[in-house]
């Protein structure tokens, strides 16, 4: 019942920074938490960020804790992830998720992708050396 859309992919270099952009539409109203995840290929779907809306509390993955930064903006229902200090390793396609009507739980952050009800189509991120 969310629509998502991610955008600001594309080919970067080692070191370099991005910003992907998910725009959420539909029920939003009901979205209790989004999420970046990322895939590469043969790999298995693995989370990257999470952010709640109340309270705004956020939560990374380990490999990417110190370098990436995922943010809202209420009024444009949008959620960003800032990536600085790309490594290769972080080529991948990147999906944005949404938690619709999860029970509330103070310090609580989904990180599973069975956590997440609905997903954009993903937006590639590829890194060079």
């Amino acid at each position: 019942q969310v629509q998502l859309v991610e955008s600001g992919g594309g080919l970067v270099q080692a070191g370099d920074s991005l910003r992907l952009s998910c725009a959420a539409s539909g029920r939003t109203d009901g979205i209790d938490a989004m999420g970046w995840f990322r895939q590469a290929p043969g790999k298995e779907r693995e989370f990257v960020a999470t952010i709640n809306w109340t309270p705004s509390d956020t939560y990374y993955a380990d490999s990417v804790k110190d370098r990436f930064s995922i943010s809202r903006d209420n009024a444009k229902n949008t959620v960003y992830l800032q990536m600085n200090s790309l490594k290769t390793e972080d080529s991948a396609v990147y999906y944005c998720a949404a938690v619709v009507d999860r029970i509330y739980r103070a310090n609580y952050y989904t990180t599973s992708t069975a956590g997440y009800n609905d997903w954009g189509q993903g937006t590639q991120v590829t890194v060079s050396s």
